[in-house]
């Protein structure tokens, strides 16, 4: 095999065999072809793209580079969900309990906050004392005894993975259709699952900016997820405003406990929470369609059974379980800002990629690897798109420890917000359903 040659064999828009592939993906992990190199071939993949069988051979290498979780010896069909990212996005928190209350086990591998975009293990770990860094054997035993487990990517699963997302994140090659879904993949079929719902956003929050492109990416993702024999369901989702109304670790907990608590009327968190939760369900055998799966969900939450679960899971992955049951005994950040409409109107836009970015300078993401998170930061949103607001009237609250950071949000937080005289229609959740 000749590097340069596959080099160029892609960078003219060839198609590459299996065997060749594998030799890059196994030459580059074992630290045989420089980061040089493995670039060119990222950079020539992202410009020409991956046909269909060399997504699948990508996925196999990357996959097959680490370890498979071997789940046979817990009974039950195994299903994860999985979101491409956005702002407000704590669904996972809210239907992995459900699920696993409605007798489905759900080995669920996730990822910290990635630029605007929150991650589910930042957003546990704001629970004091929430390890999401469990052994493989921690892992099973978690689920054997509750159902669901929620831990990041260690180092045997996927190390390929790894590698190349470091790669392409410093090569502007993040925004490949082929290249996400080996790198979603890989991760989630060495969970060891049997199904996945995925949840591919779409809008001005979210990576996938058009609905063609999420349909694109989704279709990629169940073609590759169907050559390995796995049952999967897409929905294409809005992210054109925050999901729900609390962005930030800690608040996004809080707002999750609500809803599993039925504690807020149905809204858009609840509604896309329970669809996903529903289609879990209907993969896992447990309701014969996806209907029948999210009315099955909503009566788990109603009977209290999906709050006991995730009380369960909590306290199985060590977590502080009296502030999950008291929320509202959690320290506050030092300093809230409340921000206040301009004018009278119905709410027209929001600049949804801004405030995931507002949320991130307040201290709820990271700059550098480096950067610590802080807990209490974020943001409350007190209005969607389509809603009348009056003069004056609360739109949104900031959150932070930092002084010096809420005042350099605040200046320009306001700017998010477009609004117009003329009635606005509500945004459509749920664009459309791929199975």
């Amino acid at each position: 095999m000749n590097t340069v040659e596959i080099i160029r064999k892609k960078r003219n828009g060839n198609e590459l065999s299996k065997e060749e592939i594998s030799f890059l993906i196994s030459s580059y992990t074992k630290n045989k072809i420089p980061d040089y190199q493995f670039s060119a071939f990222l950079m020539a993949s992202f410009l020409k793209g991956m046909t269909k069988k060399e997504t699948s051979y990508l996925t196999k290498e990357m996959l097959y580079s680490g370890r498979i979780i071997d789940l046979k010896s817990i009974p039950g069909i195994k299903i994860d969900k999985h979101s491409t990212g956005g702002v407000g996005d704590k669904a996972s928190l809210i239907l992995a309990p459900i699920a696993a209350a409605a007798g489905i086990n759900v080995p669920m591998i996730s990822g910290r906050g990635l630029g605007h975009s929150g991650g589910t293990l930042d957003k546990l770990e704001s629970i004091p004392g929430f390890r999401t860094d469990l052994n493989l054997t921690e892992y099973k035993n978690v689920i054997k005894k509750c159902g669901a487990v929620l831990i990041g990517q260690t180092k045997d699963i996927a190390p390929a993975d790894k590698l190349i997302y470091s790669l392409r994140d410093v090569t502007a090659t993040v925004e490949s259709i082929p290249l996400i879904t080996a790198s979603i993949m890989s991760k989630k079929l060495a969970e060891g699952i049997d199904g996945l719902v995925l949840d591919v956003k779409t809008g001005n929050g979210a990576f996938m900016k058009t609905q063609k492109e999420a349909e694109e990416l989704a279709l990629s993702l169940i073609s590759t997820a169907k050559s390995f024999n796995k049952k999967v369901i897409a929905f294409i989702t809005d992210m054109n405003q925050p999901l729900g109304n609390y962005i930030g670790n800690w608040l996004e907990v809080y707002e999750s406990i609500k809803v599993l608590r039925n504690e807020i009327d149905e809204n858009d968190l609840s509604i896309l929470s329970t669809t996903l939760s529903g289609a879990m369900i209907y993969l896992g055998r447990k309701a014969s369609s996806i209907n029948e799966g999210i009315e099955i969900s909503k009566k788990l939450i109603k009977s209290g059974k999906a709050f006991d679960k995730f009380i369960e899971i909590v306290k199985l992955q060590g977590g502080d379980v009296k502030l999950v049951e008291n929320p509202e005994k959690y320290p506050k950040a030092k300093f809230v800002e409340k921000i206040f409409a301009p004018r009278n109107g119905y709410l027209k836009e929001t600049d949804n990629y801004r405030i995931g970015i507002a949320a991130l300078e307040l201290g709820a993401g990271r700059k550098t690897k480096e950067d610590k998170i802080d807990p209490k930061a974020g943001i409350i949103i007190k209005s969607k798109i389509g809603d009348f607001i009056k003069k004056g009237s609360e739109i949104a609250e900031l959150h932070s420890n930092a002084v010096n950071k809420l005042n350099y949000v605040k200046a320009w937080f306001p700017e998010v917000f477009t609004y117009s005289d003329k009635p606005i229609k509500k945004l459509k959740l749920i664009k459309k359903t791929i199975t």
